[in-house]
């Protein structure tokens, strides 16, 4: 099961789609509109006008001709410059301006037309120099432009910042009464998912097939009457491939594919995840056919009427009847079906499930022995494989493992080739792959050897138990290196798939799972710490024994225990009841405590001879395990 989803470039988009056209431009808007553009042309022509005044003045002062020639007669002048009537000039020393506004240097001025005075004369009689530059230099049309521009070039930048800045606040959910335009929808290019990238799950493609066939052809569907179901939901364990399938039948049916999580609509502030439901189911119907897939959907479509819901009108609930309204829009003549993924179909609101809505709802399984070995196919495809590398014997040795754990799998056996400077993945890096992710990483613990010993004894009673109970799942390997959280581990899987259990069977898990502390007790007379998680495998299959699957007689065939395990224990069955439960369960697991000594004690040679065995090698494959016992191993399968 290959190809995972893309990954997403923007995270601040609500979707993501594949196969779709691109959206037309957006058209270009007035940031912040004629009001807006009216109060900046004003202030750009205040500040340009301040700024242009003061730049324009300088230090030069327009005095009156009496002063001037009053400056001239006090023989003050420097040098003057004339054009017409017009008189620039230079004092000697810093004057006073007529009516106290500060002291000027340089000056212009107006001779009037009927002054008849002998200014020549006495310009000469005080040595004034006539230049025939101009004494104030002005500033060249082209600066003058340039400071006229910058200021508007300014406060026009700063206004469409401030613009942006406040439509992204508003967009975002800041601004009350007002949406946001549609978000674009992000593209993903590249090669289709289709049928052939999914593997293991060739029941649920058949469940999917009619709707790639309306897809592609939907006047036969609406030829002989029939309607399309306006919703599928995809219900199953985490890693099943859910998604993935949703991919696929959009690439074979070669409709655009719209996806999103269903949290990525949820915001604090209420309407904002209703209005992005529309906008994607906007968009989805653009491009009409095409499909619109919404993950882990129990987010928001759990039963409503909750005591998290304050009057019924949070975010959550708005966000599930904006989903409820545009399915019940949808028409077969629309073309756009709704795929949806959940591993937590029972909470989901009667309302989402009805026909009409999601009319369908397909059970994604983990994939048996079959699906197992053409999936590890698929995620070895671009892996180089050494010549004894059997995938029969991987997907034999791997049941109930997902595609997601599989694909793991191929990836950790990569990565420990690489680290080993191989060139090839070898049978023996898968088997070190999954002895990895199922037992866990090895750890570098050294023990005293008391408590080594002690731990091979732990383990050799449940290979031995194992080995003796008929039925049992196979041993497929011992070891006292310690992994993870455990000290040891003991690894025992089916030869073949299974799925209904006997209480025979169940019972001899029970005594398999207690070996390790018979053993100890038989051996050492001590109880020790290490049965922390076998004790717990024990009570949940004790537990599901007597109050799910109807195997003790005085509880009798009820269900006295929910099987949901996140629904509070207790609240579906009488306090009496209770009480009976509790009384079968030690009975049932006193009784395989009881059994698993008296075996133990039946067969204390093959005990020591396979903690003495471990002692020396730490880890015993499945043959080494049955030879050191003495054990035939029947109803093996190749």
């Amino acid at each position: 099961m290959s190809n995972p989803a893309p990954p997403r470039r923007t995270p601040d988009k609500p979707w993501r789609s594949e196969g779709a056209p691109p959206p037309p431009p957006p058209r270009r808007k007035m940031p912040g509109g004629w009001i807006g553009l009216t109060i900046s042309a004003l202030l750009v022509f205040l500040i340009a006008y301040l700024l242009l005044s003061y730049f324009s003045d300088g230090d030069e002062r327009r005095i009156s001709y009496t002063e001037f020639s009053k400056q001239v007669t006090a023989g003050n002048v420097s040098k003057i410059y004339s054009k017409g009537d017009a008189i620039q000039g230079q004092l000697k020393a810093e004057a006073p301006v007529p009516g106290g506004d500060g002291d000027y240097t340089k000056f212009t001025t107006q001779r009037p037309a009927f002054a008849d005075d002998n200014l020549w004369g006495e310009l000469t009689r005080q040595k004034v120099t006539v230049t025939a530059e101009p004494v104030v230099q002005e500033r060249s049309l082209l600066v003058n432009v340039l400071i006229s521009l910058a200021p508007i070039v300014l406060l026009v930048l700063l206004w469409v910042f401030i613009s942006r800045r406040m439509g992204a606040a508003m967009g975002g959910g800041g601004g009350l009464g007002r949406r946001a335009p549609p978000k674009p929808v992000e593209l993903e290019t590249g090669k289709r998912t289709t049928f052939e990238d999914v593997a293991g799950i060739d029941e649920v493609e058949g469940e999917l097939d009619d709707v790639v066939g309306f897809l592609k052809n939907p006047d036969a569907y609406r030829r002989m009457g029939a309607r399309m179901p306006g919703g599928v939901l995809l219900s199953g364990p985490p890693g099943t491939g859910k998604t993935l399938l949703a991919r696929a039948v959009a690439g074979e049916a070669g409709v655009p594919f719209f996806s999103a999580s269903a949290s990525e609509f949820i915001e604090m502030i209420v309407g904002v995840g209703a209005g992005r439901v529309r906008e994607l189911f906007s968009e989805a119907r653009k491009v009409a056919p095409a499909i619109v897939f919404i993950d882990e959907i129990d987010t928001i479509g759990r039963i409503r009427g909750g005591g998290a819901s304050v009057g019924g009108h949070d975010e959550r609930e708005q966000t599930l009847n904006q989903i409820l309204t545009e399915m019940d829009g949808f028409t077969g003549s629309e073309g756009v079906v709704v795929l949806a993924a959940t591993n937590r179909a029972d909470v989901l609101d009667p309302a989402l499930t009805r026909p009409g809505r999601f009319d369908r709802i397909v059970q994604v399984s983990p994939p048996d022995r079959t699906g197992r070995e053409a999936i590890l196919r698929i995620h070895t495809r671009e892996i180089p494989l050494a010549e004894d590398v059997d995938l029969v014997q991987v997907a034999r040795t791997t049941p109930g493992m997902t595609g997601a754990e599989l694909a793991n799998l191929a990836n950790e056996a990569a990565l420990l080739a690489v680290k080993l400077k191989q060139s090839q993945v070898t049978q023996s890096d898968l088997s070190t792959a999954l002895e990895k992710v199922q037992l866990g990483a090895e750890r570098p613990l050294v023990m005293p050897l008391e408590e080594r010993r002690r731990t091979a004894y732990h383990e050799s009673g449940h290979a031995l138990l194992g080995m003796l109970q008929p039925g049992a799942d196979p041993v497929r390997k011992v070891t006292i290196v310690p992994r993870g959280r455990a000290l040891g581990v003991t690894l025992s899987t089916p030869d073949a798939d299974k799925y209904a259990y006997t209480e025979e069977y169940l019972r001899g898990r029970i005594v398999g799972a207690l070996g390790g502390m018979a053993a100890e007790h038989v051996v050492f007379d001590v109880i020790t710490t290490g049965s922390e998680s076998d004790l717990e495998q024990v009570t949940g299959l004790a537990r599901g024994m007597v109050g799910r699957w109807g195997m003790s007689e005085r509880v009798g065939r009820l269900t006295a225990i929910p099987g949901d395990a996140q629904q509070a224990y207790g609240l579906s069955a009488a306090p009496a009841t209770l009480d009976t439960v509790e009384h079968e369960m030690r009975r049932i697991v006193d009784e395989c405590y009881e059994s698993a000594c008296r075996q133990l004690r039946e067969n204390r040679d093959r005990l020591d001879a396979l903690a003495a065995a471990l002692l020396e090698n730490e880890t015993l494959e499945e043959e080494a395990a049955y030879r050191t016992a003495g054990i035939t191993r029947l109803n093996k399968e190749t």
